[in-house]
């Protein structure tokens, strides 16, 4: 667009630059998806939160009556976030701890036996931050088996962190992590790997 020209649809400031314009931000989730959300966060205040920290069976049948795939021991901590349940997966003794985001706009998948710690945060959405109208962008996450993403990690939209792999506490994790490999820092960056003892 020409300098000085403007347009209604595509706003313009008093130098002609383009502008932001969220006015016009196009909502991508439907009717369905709205009411499972409210009906969730409904479950998920009066039963899901207030139940005891030692009741993992009762929090994994919530999350499978929304759609959660879960397996055996699957341990999901009360004050843990949970943005969709249908769109989350965690294998057999995987771990969501104490106030985890999993914000699960798409699919989070969580190995067997890895644990996310306290207060990470698992973001699977953003905004294109070239679209003036901020359209939402969403990719997966897959958290590798024996996997630990440490307190206040933050994983980024379509990141793959591979199997026995850990990201350090308060790691912002914004490309794929090898398998037991290490990471740490803003953002992170391989650190050493890892070596299991008997």
């Amino acid at each position: 667009m020409a300098t000085g020209e403007s347009h209604p649809e595509v706003p313009v400031d008093s130098h002609g630059d383009v502008r932001v314009d969220v006015s016009h931000y196009a909502n991508q989730h439907g009717l369905g998806n709205k009411v499972g959300r409210v009906v969730w966060q409904s479950v998920w205040l009066l039963l899901f939160r207030p139940s005891p920290r030692v009741c993992f069976g009762w929090r994994r049948f919530l999350l499978r009556c929304f759609g959660a795939t879960l397996g055996q021991r699957a341990n999901i901590y009360p004050s843990c976030r949970i943005w969709a349940p249908w769109n989350l997966q965690v294998d057999d003794f995987g771990c969501l701890s104490d106030g985890v985001e999993c914000y699960c706009v798409d699919r989070v998948t969580i190995g067997a036996h890895a644990t996310v710690s306290q207060y990470a945060f698992l973001c699977t959405a953003t905004h294109d931050p070239d679209d003036r109208h901020m359209r939402l962008v969403t990719e997966p996450i897959h958290i590798g088996d024996q996997a630990w993403i440490c307190a206040g990690a933050f994983i980024h939209p379509g990141v793959r962190v591979g199997t026995g792999a850990v990201a350090g506490a308060r790691a912002v994790v914004t490309s794929d992590v090898e398998s037991w490999m290490i990471v740490a820092g803003n953002p992170a960056q391989p650190i050493r790997k890892r070596s299991l003892t008997a």
